[in-house]
């Protein structure tokens, strides 16, 4: 689950086999009892009409909470970490972070510095699009240590500069799970 509206879809599939949940958040449920068998293949079988699935691998599922939690972090969040990266996901799973970029690696194919970068370069292009701030605050807003940082970073990553990104007509982003 990469939105809420996933979330809303978990949220109604669990009403419809009558299961009560403490709480769904991005990448994660709790019931409050143990889900039968049956439950969990009508609830997967639900997921997969919307195009999520349900996840029982150890390995997968700590990947995508690495993968919601700088999904969470970089667009769905107003604050600023105000630690680094590995600390904060180090934090936030239990998980010594040397464990966690090895496990990323290996499932994604790519580091999560990688995604990180991919995922605040989207958000840049966002806030590009939407043409409301200046670079500078974009700049800011998105941690980087100045204009001159974002920008060499966006055009490493795309290929164009933040202001000729700007200027296109058809202005290309990807969906979250695209990226």
């Amino acid at each position: 689950m990469v939105c809420i509206r996933c979330q809303m879809v978990v949220k109604d599939e669990l009403q419809k086999l009558g299961v009560n949940y403490v709480y769904v958040k991005i990448g994660e449920a709790s019931t409050v009892e143990n889900m039968l068998p049956e439950q969990l293949k009508q609830l997967d079988k639900g997921l997969r009409k919307s195009g999520l699935e349900l996840m029982d691998d150890k390995k997968s599922i700590l990947v995508e909470r690495i993968n919601n939690a700088i999904i969470e972090l970089v667009h769905y969040s107003e604050e600023q970490i105000r630690e680094n990266l590995s600390d904060f996901l180090s934090s936030k799973l239990n998980y010594d972070y040397t464990y966690l970029a090895n496990l990323f690696s290996e499932v994604k194919g790519t580091t999560i510095e990688q995604f990180y970068l991919a995922h605040k370069i989207e958000k840049v292009k966002e806030m590009l699009v939407y043409d409301e701030l200046t670079l500078t605050e974009i700049a800011y807003r998105m941690q980087y240590s100045s204009v001159a940082h974002l920008s060499g970073q966006f055009k490493k990553v795309t290929g164009l500069t933040p202001t000729h990104f700007k200027s296109l007509k058809h202005k290309k982003r990807s969906a979250l799970p695209d990226v």
